[in-house]
């Protein structure tokens, strides 16, 4: 179940958490880092609660150092990244 505050921000910014989850299914994911910008990171928490009540075989973890845009990838072990943002990268 979305959190409200997931509710909200869906009204604000398109994530398309639907297409997330195909992606992850699609890549069959055991572990997938969700990465975000630093006004988002408020909220990482409650996208971890969604995306393990639908994928509850998949680890879900965060990034929460800095980030710079999609070029900036950590060196991390994941079979997937998510990086989300404030707009839509063309």
């Amino acid at each position: 179940m979305e959190s409200e505050k997931l509710k909200e921000l869906q009204e604000k910014y398109d994530f398309d958490l639907n297409k997330i989850l195909k992606d992850i299914k699609k890549n069959k994911a055991k572990s997938v880092l969700l990465q975000f910008p630093d006004g988002l990171k408020q909220y990482a928490l409650d996208f971890v609660d969604y995306f393990q009540e639908k994928m509850k075989k998949v680890e879900f973890r965060t990034y929460l150092g800095s980030c710079f845009g999609a070029c900036d990838i950590p060196n991390t072990k994941c079979d997937l990244i998510i990086q989300f943002g404030h707009t839509k990268w063309k």
